[in-house]
């Protein structure tokens, strides 16, 4: 909170949700607006970081939206910087480069840098190839407020920002990206994230369901979801543990994803190197290529 409080940009309105926090989060968080008549605070029963965004779209007034998750923090010039890219560019959504960062870390902060401009289909195209620094993460971002309208998160899922990804790019005309690292992301080692969970195949229920929409919704970003399809399957056989059979489940899933994918991915031109490298690796049989990405 104190990030978002010292911004540079001072007219701003912040809702901190609680979302059924157990380590009195939620009492400091009263007391921090008892002195700062710009944060208002909501309570309520643990619904996950879906709920807890769903809840604040609900009730924001601004003309402009960002997301903070709870463990990371902003630059101070965050608010104004992507605020001023908005202005120049036009766009409806301005994203800008992050810094990982592990608790201890002081990440060095970055001067301004200028900002590139990209149509909707193009920011998409990026993000789904993963390449030039666009991430589908809602965080690290500045949209219209009115770009979400009717759109939510999904709840109880992880990976819920690839799940808004699509509605969002077909409500804005223009995306500006600055490299400058304005968000700061914690990293946290016991994180589900940083390891395997079986919940980490709902990214897989996400981009299946992208696949099946493709063609009548965006037929023309198939292809690239697809390469993200591939890529999130190979990640699945890279983390999930062998000999559990809980997990067994996704590992076949996987394996036959990368098989059903691998033809057209492989003479797709804009598939990353790595994935094609993990295409190659798999004609070997599904034991040497998940040996070949643990490394």
């Amino acid at each position: 909170m104190l990030s978002i409080a010292g911004q540079t940009y001072a007219s701003l309105e912040v809702i901190v949700v609680d979302d059924g926090s157990t380590d009195g989060s939620g009492r400091i968080a009263e007391e921090f607006a008892k002195h700062d008549s710009r944060f208002r605070v909501i309570h309520q029963p643990n619904g996950g970081l879906s709920a807890a965004r769903n809840t604040a779209l609900e009730v924001i007034t601004g003309q402009c939206v960002t997301f903070v998750d709870s463990d990371d923090f902003i630059a101070p010039q965050f608010v104004e910087s992507l605020l001023r890219i908005r202005r120049e560019s036009g766009a409806q959504a301005v994203l800008c480069g992050w810094h990982d960062y592990a608790e201890g870390d002081i990440p060095v902060a970055d001067g301004p840098q200028p900002f590139t401009s990209y149509t909707p289909d193009e920011a998409t195209s990026h993000i789904l190839y993963q390449r030039r620094g666009l991430t589908h993460s809602a965080w690290g971002r500045l949209y219209d407020a009115a770009v979400f309208g009717d759109v939510r998160f999904p709840e109880g899922m992880l990976y819920e920002d690839l799940g808004v990804l699509m509605p969002v790019m077909q409500r804005v005309s223009a995306v500006a990206f600055t490299p400058q690292r304005l968000y700061y992301y914690r990293q946290r080692p016991g994180s589900i994230l940083a390891t395997f969970n079986p919940r980490r195949a709902h990214v897989l229920d996400i981009l299946e369901d992208l696949e099946r929409q493709a063609p009548t919704a965006f037929p023309q970003h198939l292809k690239a979801i697809q390469s993200r399809l591939l890529s999130a399957y190979c990640n699945m056989l890279r983390l999930a543990p062998d000999g559990d059979q809980s997990v067994a489940p996704i590992i076949k899933r996987s394996w036959l994803g990368i098989k059903r994918l691998r033809r057209s991915c492989l003479f797709d031109g804009n598939v990353r190197p790595r994935n094609k490298a993990a295409i190659l690796l798999s004609l070997l049989g599904r034991k040497a290529l998940t040996k070949a990405i643990r490394r």
